[in-house]
This record gives C-alpha cells, sequence and structure tokens, in this order.
C-alpha cells in the first residue's frame, strides 16, 4: 500500500467567511481594523491578501466547518452553532475548535412551542414532535435529560412546523424573538447561547501558518480588548486617588505621574465601563480635574 500523501505545506493562510449574510459585514470589518487589506476576484469569491498573505475565502456559512475540517481553508469565521451542529454530526474527532469568541453576531439556539401552551419544564416535550434545522444540537441535548422526543429535521422554514401540522414544537435559532411571535410561538428554553467565533484545527499547523494565525490572534485579542474600551485622563491630588480609583472598578492598573514634583498627579486609565456624564460627574466631585475621555483604536500587549 501506498504511504500517505504528506500534508500540503502552504505559505499563506486562508480564512473562510460567509460571502452573505449577517456575519459577512462584521466579519470583514473586524478583520480589516486587524490591518489585513485584500484584492477581490471577479466572481467574489476569493480574496488575495495584499497587506499580509491572509486571504479570504467567501462561502455559506454551513460549510465554513467542513472546509477547515478538509484543509482547504485555515480558519473560518462562523457562528457557534454552526460550529457545534458539526461538531456533533458524527465528526467530533475531526471536526474544527472554537479558537475565539469574537463579540458579534450574538443569538440563541432555543425551544420554542405555541403560545397559547401552558409551560412548566421540558419533560413535557416526551413523545414530541420537535422541528430543527440543528437535529445534532438537539438529539445531544434530549439524550442528556433522557426525554424521548421525535426530532423532525428541516432545512428551512422551522417556525411554521407547527401551523402546518409537521411539528409540535421547534428548536430555532432566536434573535429579537420577532419571528416567533408572528407564528405564535413562544422561547421557552434556550439550548445554546451563540455568536460569532473564530474556528480553527485543532492540530497546529506546522509551517508558517502557525505565525501567521499568531500574528492575527494577537491582533484580535487587541481589538477585543479595546472594543466599547475608553482612555480616561485626568488630574488629581495625590491623596485623593484611592477615593478616585475606587469610582473606576473596570479600569485597569492605571499610569500615575508626578505633576512637576508637586503634590498633583496626571492619571491615565482604560476603562471597560461606559463613561457617561454621571459617572464622570461623580468623578469630578471625588476631585479629579481636566478630565478627557478618548476613544482607543488598538491594542497590541
Amino acid at each position: 500500500m501506498s504511504p500517505a500523501a504528506p500534508a500540503a505545506v502552504r505559505d499563506r493562510l486562508r480564512i473562510a467567511i460567509q460571502k452573505s449574510g449577517r456575519l459577512s459585514e462584521p466579519a470583514r470589518a473586524l478583520l480589516a481594523s486587524c490591518g489585513l487589506a485584500w484584492r477581490e476576484s471577479r466572481d467574489r469569491l476569493f480574496c488575495y491578501g495584499e497587506s499580509l498573505p491572509i486571504d479570504l475565502l467567501l462561502v455559506r456559512d454551513d460549510d465554513i466547518p467542513g472546509l477547515i475540517a478538509d484543509g482547504i481553508c485555515d480558519l473560518g469565521i462562523v457562528g457557534r452553532n454552526v460550529l457545534r451542529e458539526r461538531a456533533l454530526a458524527g465528526e467530533g474527532a475531526t471536526a474544527p475548535r472554537e479558537w475565539r469568541a469574537l463579540g458579534f453576531g450574538g443569538c440563541r439556539l432555543a425551544l420554542a412551542v405555541p403560545q397559547e401552551e401552558s409551560w412548566s419544564d421540558a419533560s413535557q416535550l416526551a413523545g414530541r414532535r420537535i422541528a430543527t434545522s440543528y437535529p445534532g444540537t438537539l438529539a445531544a441535548w434530549l439524550r442528556e435529560r433522557a426525554i424521548d422526543a421525535d426530532v423532525v429535521t428541516l432545512s428551512g422554514a422551522v417556525e411554521i412546523a407547527p401551523r402546518l401540522g409537521k411539528a409540535d414544537a421547534i428548536c430555532d435559532l432566536v434573535s429579537s424573538g420577532a419571528t416567533l411571535a408572528a407564528n405564535q410561538l413562544k422561547p421557552v428554553v434556550t439550548l445554546l447561547e451563540s455568536e460569532a467565533v473564530l474556528a480553527g484545527p485543532a492540530a497546529p499547523f506546522g509551517d508558517v501558518r502557525s505565525e501567521l494565525a499568531a500574528l492575527l490572534l494577537r491582533r484580535l485579542d487587541g481589538m477585543l480588548k479595546v472594543k466599547d474600551s475608553k482612555l480616561l485622563l485626568c488630574q488629581v491630588t495625590r491623596g485623593m486617588l484611592d477615593e478616585l480609583l475606587q469610582l473606576l472598578p473596570d479600569a485597569e492598573a492605571p499610569t500615575v505621574t508626578s505633576i512637576d514634583g508637586g503634590d498633583r498627579i496626571a492619571l491615565q486609565a482604560l476603562c471597560r465601563g461606559a463613561l457617561t456624564w454621571q459617572r464622570l460627574e461623580d468623578l469630578k466631585r471625588a476631585g479629579a480635574q481636566a478630565l478627557m475621555v478618548l476613544p482607543v483604536e488598538r491594542m497590541l500587549a
């Protein structure tokens, strides 16, 4: 028998993202904020990395875990719900792993029943039909609770299954809940909290792609770390510093600098929470002066 062909060695990193859909534009914007720029092909399916040897492949989101597992793409930005379903579809050993949660595209995979139904607990699902596009995730959840229910797999229009008589309940993605309400359904149990994640293989690449992936992760971590953060600058007397810091529980360890060797100091702190006008007024009453709030575009630890 011939020996297995060695794994392909590449000197460029390839990332799969949604071609269209709710994760597409936020994914491209996040990668662009990390310093990536591309030249797009005429068919708009491939983007050649120009600033770094990192290319994009624009595909359907359901295809992204498979493309990573098959080695066609190295990384992918995909919903956690899609990634989890792939791992539960009998491919747990080869399925890609979640590398980073990216903080956008939030939703939840939830069970929903007709609005008129009185709900007590999940045991009342026994013997009933549940329509879903996530049969693996739903089946695993039912097994964990020893609930014997009939999983009806649908590729779309899950929310209308009860009205068509095809199911008694559904398991589907929920964002605002407006679609459920429009179909006289109500969410009763959340199976999975989902958001966009960076997915990649469990094994290291073993070539220059490892360095490119590490570089990308550093930049992503820097961007995610400063997301919604603000830089607070102010002056205060040294004796009031402890009281002032008590009003900044969400701030990293501040930088404190003496002003002309006197009792006054300049304080610089990266704050994670909202710096509202009320919060600034509280800081001023605690002795802060010359308060200034600046946006933070990027950060590299």
